[in-house]
């Protein structure tokens, strides 16, 4: 029986998501996040040491990070959601699957930890220097990358329905994630149309709300 160990709120979600998608018998344990700090539970590491989600065990196989997961699980599992190998379908399969977490979330991440240091409490004399500081990075670096990132990927998704091509695979369920939370806290908006079309595809798809259903609170989606 294959074990997903789930973080409200998290990465973990599109795991339950590409299980449905697969037909496949799992279990969940769920862990909720620190309120305070937003940190995954102490209790995590247990399952691997660095106690971060989402992690599954498959058997005797432990599995974390979700491109690892997803890579694990199609290729045991489900061979259809993954292009032939050799092709150019593979080759964008392959690119969308890293882009991910290598090139599209570092910027994401680091939008939130500024706006989380423009909001957070702090002494008058210190605040308006955080302040500027998080805005300077963000109108200098963050706003700039993130607005490239997602003109790549308006232009790749008006060429193809989907990120690998004209077929539903694993790199879809891979960049759900950021985009998302680009969606949700990201700065991404409506003129992004293609980009919205394909998160608007994604949240109709049968599998994916069976996975909303068994997951609980995902309060990336509408924020």
């Amino acid at each position: 029986m294959i074990i997903v160990h789930h973080l409200n709120n998290s990465r973990s979600q599109r795991i339950l998501w590409l299980l449905e998608e697969l037909g496949l018998d799992y279990e969940i344990r769920k862990y909720m996040r620190d309120a305070a700090t937003m940190r995954a539970p102490a209790d995590l590491k247990a399952v691997h040491p660095l106690g971060k989600s989402p992690v599954i065990t498959d058997g005797d196989i432990t599995v974390a990070e979700s491109g690892a997961i997803i890579e694990y699980l199609v290729d045991t599992y489900g061979p259809a959601l993954k292009p032939e190998a050799g092709t150019e379908a593979h080759r964008r399969y392959v690119y969308w699957l890293h882009f991910s977490e290598g090139s599209l979330m570092p910027p994401l991440l680091m939008k939130l930890l500024m706006n989380q240091i423009k909001s957070a409490p702090a002494p008058f004399f210190v605040k308006p220097v955080a302040k500027r500081i998080a805005k300077r990075v963000e109108d200098r670096f963050i706003g700039p990358e993130l607005a490239s990132l997602f003109a790549w990927i308006e232009s790749e998704l008006t060429a193809n329905e989907w990120f690998a091509g004209d077929a539903f695979t694993g790199a879809d369920i891979q960049m759900s994630f950021p985009l998302e939370a680009a969606a949700a806290r990201g700065g991404l908006d409506k003129s992004q149309v293609k980009i919205q079309a394909f998160v608007d595809r994604i949240h109709a798809r049968p599998a994916y709300q069976r996975a909303l259903e068994r997951g609980g609170e995902y309060g990336i989606i509408g924020n």
